[in-house]
Order: C-alpha cells, then sequence, then structure tokens
C-alpha cells in the first residue's frame, strides 16, 4: 500500500531549525520526484519545495530560499527538509507528496497526512 508519512514537526523557537521526514512505504522515493508543501489556517496551499528524480535538481519558494535545504536519503527511502532561521510566518502544516510525473511542475498525486511546524511570535 502506498504511503506517506512525515514526521520532524514541532514547537520552535524563531531563528530555530527543525528537520522534517518523508518517508515512503510501498513505492521507491528514489524513482519519483517529491515535493513539499504547507498549508496555514486561512490561507491556500504553498508548494515551497520540490527534488526531482536524481537528486540533483531542487526548487524553493522565493520564502524559503537560502533558508530550507531539501534532500534524499535514498538507503532510508526518505526525503527530508531542513528548516533554518525559522520565522513566525513559517508556521503551517507541511505535507509531502509524490509527483505525478517526473518534473516539479506537473501534478502530485500521493499526499501524507502532514506535521504541523509552529513557530513562536
Amino acid at each position: 500500500q502506498l504511503q506517506l508519512v512525515e514526521s520532524g514537526g514541532g514547537l520552535v523557537q524563531p531563528g530555530g531549525s527543525l528537520r522534517l521526514s518523508c518517508t515512503a512505504s510501498g513505492f521507491t522515493l528514489a524513482y519519483w520526484t517529491i515535493g513539499w508543501f504547507r498549508q496555514a489556517p486561512g490561507k491556500e496551499r504553498e508548494r515551497v519545495s520540490c527534488i526531482q528524480i536524481g537528486t540533483h535538481t531542487t526548487y524553493y519558494a522565493d520564502s524559503v530560499k537560502g533558508r530550507f535545504t531539501v534532500s534524499r536519503d535514498n538507503g532510508k527511502n526518505t526525503v527530508y527538509l531542513q528548516m533554518n532561521s525559522l520565522k513566525p510566518e513559517d508556521t503551517a502544516v507541511y505535507y509531502c507528496a509524490r509527483g505525478s510525473s517526473g518534473t516539479c511542475s506537473a501534478g502530485f498525486d500521493s499526499w501524507g497526512q502532514g506535521t504541523q511546524v509552529t513557530v513562536l511570535s
């Protein structure tokens, strides 16, 4: 059964760091593009990062560039989102999703349940 599970969220002070994990079961993450998204209360879902098949091509929203880093550990079937210099506006539920094709510009067809990130203000 195909499943994505996010973990690593929590409460953090401004300027702090968190590392989110997205672990897959039922398929091999290395063969898929994986996106990270977030949704804050009352706001639309926003794609914050994406890592395409092959690891080397990554994308970031302007709001997180220079602060967030996406990476893969194929041996653990996991994609990470390292979040540094966190700001209160980063507060949201964070989701990972599997791309429906090989590029970050295509849609995403399978989603995790989300993990809450709260940056205290």
